[in-house]
């Protein structure tokens, strides 16, 4: 394979290198404050050639007879250029536009605002694209409506997030889960902070970092592959066209912790080097304590088939995240004809949190021996059996702690680019580094827990249920069980290099081909120890020996039924000289986590060729071939519980995909287009599920263990798009889809398994290749100015799954879990020159999250309905006053247990409001 790409590119550069007689056209389009306008279409009318601009607005036409020519630029929402422009043979001819908004409506025309600006160069990408895509832009003053990435991606169609402590975090692509889908910034992969996934945490990347969220439902041949459901890419801003400060400064208030949120970002730009060299600089900050109330069940049914709780929790969740990120990207043009791009971005997330957790657990016994005691339908007395436990979550009490738990997620990424044009051949090649790590420092935990407690169990209301002491004030009088610290790290590093060289071969047909490096080394190295106090007497024998906090809240969301109780204090814990051999005895708790340590490297090198036909003046296409190979090395350990003995286990894959592409557009007119596409793409197991470790907690008599036969997950796919643009910023589009999938990978869980290493009726864990799996659906999307200054956007999607190879649940008929049937978006918005306005309401119905060994077992994502709030207003161009309000409807995250009135997790944050000014300085000399 690297001799045939040598090969390759060394037939392609030099006969590139001959003397063609054909010139070049290149520049820029931006528009009148001087900002790029992606998606331009720029074309030479009487030449029949053309190209949309890039992502910073520019363009090359490569291979244009000597002779003079009429150009003509478009874009949705501005007034149309024409220009006649003289092409010399042999010479480039740099060409640079300014466009001026305003489309005509009824003779009049209509001044754009800054969302609709914002929306039309959305759509413009969306247009020109060659792909079946979904964009979405920040306003002109360089900000998303939304608070967080996660926000702005779930009111494309077809897009559905999952929550973490009530911010977006893991994104769902037509029904396919996170694991299935990339997240890319500036089209390289980002690395996953997480220690057992390959997902891409959303909540690391502020919006003010990006200027452009592109989602490829149907990947081209030059595109990575390992996108099943799609690839979204992240665009940061870069290229300024001149001097620039814009910014924000914000303020609000979180309603359930009652605290304040702190924002502020700066964006600055300039040329420099007779305008040669151009500088971008960007900074966020944003500071925000939060937090959750939070109710947890594990339903069973007992030998008297009730349908009862074997275990409960209550928990609330004290946080503060602190979000700072920082790019620089420049930009050099040795000459029209080579450019050199440099760019850093650096994300640190801090969030430092205190849990408190009540957790009822052995109720299976209490119910199985007839212990329980139903007093009423559904309530039951327990007057002994119940294990309870008051567990505070904290950290080290110093400057860096603050003793909480502090998880610090860093994500660093630098890319070198280049541009050259060498007559007829254009030659794109990049080098990135890019690394992701998670560092849990003297992360602590102080429980205290006792068998055969009193507790009352009122299960009446399955939505609600209910586990807690008989008696409140036996809280106190519970003993010591544990005090541990761990300290967790995961760091995920990628080495990625790609080139494509571009050539026409005549004037309907441009070819392209390429080649890639993904070079990625992962690892997870935890450590946790407990401490026993040598004197317990004098440390704390009871909870109500050492300082307690009363955390019962009278109006907690989930219902003022759950009072959490008293718990040891986080200063106390935080306090705690664990290190004094005097006070504490220290054990090395090898079961906790060896297990989970691990490394892996993975290599994967691939290539890919494409034409792009244009079959006749209205039929385009694209069809290609790309092949990826892959080789993955990895390591984990195995603990022997009964010798307290580690092993190493080693194993290795290599597997190889050829992966064909077919994309057809049909243009009815200038914004009409029906897309067709084929494509197939690939998705690969997490490193960790990989791992052939052993993973075992004798408390909850569960085995987990990795499975290094896992095959990756493959995938073909068909979509037929019709796309309708409307010159007032807007589109009506439908289209159906299509996925044969096929070894798809599944968690599966195996009650009352035996183990001869670990023991019998334990609950087992795997992970496995399910056999084929169909998912298929529809989109429709309407978007436009209805009337005047109001705009109405609707989107929905329909989406259905089946799947094969389920074992032991082979005669189901089972959804692919993640696949949500039903996607809704709908907003109503109002803007004038100064005055924006908009409501947003996103829906998205439930689906199942993890199979279980039986429909009863099975855990299913609720439906959850976002309404949210935004607008703002200009009092000068350069100063605007916003404001937003995000989930009015208190949604909680919620789990139910096989059927939807069975609350296996239900987690609420309340309602959000942020304010502040949004400025842009700007010298459009």
């Amino acid at each position: 394979m690297k001799k045939l790409l040598l090969t390759l590119t060394m037939i392609f550069s030099v006969s590139a290198l001959a003397y063609a007689q054909g010139g070049a056209l290149t520049g820029r389009v931006i528009d009148e404050l001087g900002l790029p306008m992606p998606g331009a279409s720029v074309v030479l009318t009487n030449a029949q050639k053309g190209i949309p601009t890039d992502a910073n607005g520019y363009y090359t036409i490569i291979d244009i007879p000597a002779g003079e020519y009429t150009l003509t630029v478009t874009f949705i929402g501005y007034k149309k250029i024409e220009q006649t422009v003289t092409i010399n043979a042999g010479a480039t001819t740099e060409l640079n536009f300014k466009m001026e908004a305003g489309y005509a409506e009824g003779g009049e025309v209509i001044v754009m605002g800054d969302r609709l600006k914002g929306q039309a160069k959305a759509l413009n990408q969306q247009k020109t694209n060659a792909n079946i895509t979904n964009v979405v832009a920040a306003d002109q003053i360089g900000r998303f409506p939304d608070a967080n990435i996660g926000d702005a991606l779930k009111r494309i169609p077809g897009i559905t997030i999952q929550n973490d402590q009530g911010e977006a975090r893991n994104i769902i692509v037509r029904g396919l889960a996170p694991q299935l889908n990339s997240v890319t910034l500036n089209g390289e992969r980002i690395p996953s902070a997480e220690g057992d996934n390959r997902n891409i945490q959303l909540d690391l990347i502020p919006s003010d970092l990006i200027q452009t969220i592109q989602v490829n439902k149907a990947v081209l041949p030059d595109m990575d592959a390992d996108a099943i459901g799609g690839s979204v890419n992240l665009v940061t801003r870069s290229a300024p066209s001149g001097k620039r400060v814009s910014g924000t400064l914000a303020s609000g208030f979180n309603f359930l912790s009652e605290k304040p949120i702190w924002t502020g970002s700066v964006i600055a730009s300039n040329r420099f080097a007779n305008d040669k060299l151009g500088a971008v600089f960007s900074a966020s900050y944003n500071n925000h304590d939060f937090g959750s109330d939070n109710v947890e069940a594990v339903w069973y049914k007992d030998d008297f088939d009730r349908v009862v709780i074997e275990e409960f929790d209550i928990r609330e969740y004290q946080v503060q995240r602190v979000r700072r990120s920082f790019n620089l990207a420049l930009d050099y043009e040795i000459n029209p004809n080579h450019k050199l791009y440099l760019s850093g971005v650096y994300n640190w997330r801090d969030d430092w949190e205190n849990r408190f957790r009540m957790r009822v657990s052995q109720l299976d016994d209490a119910f199985d021996d007839g212990i329980a005691v139903e007093t009423s339908p559904g309530v039951y007395n327990i007057p002994q059996g119940a294990r309870v436990e008051f567990q505070t979550k904290g950290g080290l009490d110093s400057d860096r702690v603050k003793k909480r738990r502090l998880e610090d997620q860093r994500n660093r990424n630098i890319s070198l680019k280049g541009e050259h044009l060498f007559n007829t051949l254009k030659l794109t090649w990049s080098a990135t580094y890019a690394k992701a790590s998670e560092d849990r420092p003297n992360e602590r935990y102080l429980s205290y827990r006792e068998s055969d407690q009193s507790v009352n169990v009122n299960l009446s209301d399955p939505e609600f249920p209910l586990a807690i002491l008989s008696n409140s004030a036996d809280n106190l009088g519970i003993g010591l069980n544990e005090i541990s610290e761990n300290h967790d790290y995961t760091e995920d590093e990628d080495f990625n290099a790609r080139i494509d060289f571009q050539k026409p071969v005549s004037n309907s047909t441009l070819i392209k081909f390429g080649a890639r490096l993904r070079n990625k080394n992962k690892l997870r190295d935890n450590v946790f120890y407990s401490y026993e106090p040598l004197d317990e007497d004098a440390f704390g024998a009871t909870l109500g020996d050492i300082p307690t906090n009363d955390y019962s809240n009278p109006d907690y969301l989930a219902g003022s039924q759950y009072r959490v109780g008293r718990f040891g204090s986080p200063a106390f814990l935080g306090n705690l000289d664990l290190k004094n051999g005097a006070l504490f005895d220290e054990s090395d708790e090898l079961g906790e986590y060896v297990p989970g340590n691990y490394t892996a490297t993975e290599n994967i090198y691939a290539a890919y060729a494409m034409a792009d036909v244009q079959l006749n003046e209205n039929l385009s296409g694209i069809i290609g071939l790309r092949y990826e190979g892959t080789s993955i090395d990895y390591s984990g350990f195995i603990l022997d519980v009964d010798n307290d003995d580690i092993s190493e286990a080693s194993d290795s894959q290599n597997y190889g995909n050829f992966m064909p592409g077919v994309h057809l557009n049909y243009n009815f007119s200038d914004n009409s287009i029906l897309r067709f596409a084929w494509t197939n793409t690939i998705a690969r197991p997490n490193y960790f599920d990989l791992v052939p470790y052993a993973e075992f907690s004798p408390d909850d008599e569960e085995l987990v263990r990795g499975n290094p036969d896992l095959e990756p997950t493959t995938s073909m796919n068909f979509d037929l798009m019709y796309e309708n643009y409307f010159e007032n910023i807007g589109i009506v589009s439908g289209g159906v889809f299509y996925k044969d999938i096929d070894k798809f990978i599944y968690e599966r869980v195996i009650e009352g398994y035996v183990d001869p290493s670990f023991g019998n009726d334990l609950e087992f864990t795997t992970f496995e290749n399910g056999g084929t799996a169909e998912i298929y659906g529809l989109e429709v999307s309407f978007q436009r100015q209805i009337w005047k200054g109001l705009g109405l956007y609707l989107n929905y999607t329909l989406t259905q799954s089946s799947t094969t190879g389920i074992q032991g649940r082979e005669n189901e008929d089972l959804e692919l879990p993640g696949t949500a049937n039903n996607m809704f978006n709908a907003s109503l918005s109002y803007e004038t020159d100064k005055l924006v306005l908009r409501a947003s309401l996103n829906y998205a119905s439930d689906y199942i999250d993890e199979l279980g060994g039986e429909a009863f077992e099975d855990r299913f994502y609720d439906k959850q309905t976002f309404l949210d709030v935004n607008g703002s207003y200009a009092f000068t161009p350069q100063w605007r006053f916003f404001f937003e309000v995000n989930n009015l409807t208190n949604q909680p995250l919620r789990y139910y247990q096989g059927e939807s009135s069975r609350t296996m997790q239900m987690e609420y944050y309340n309602v959000r409001f942020n304010a502040g000014l949004k400025f842009d300085l700007f010298n459009n000399q």
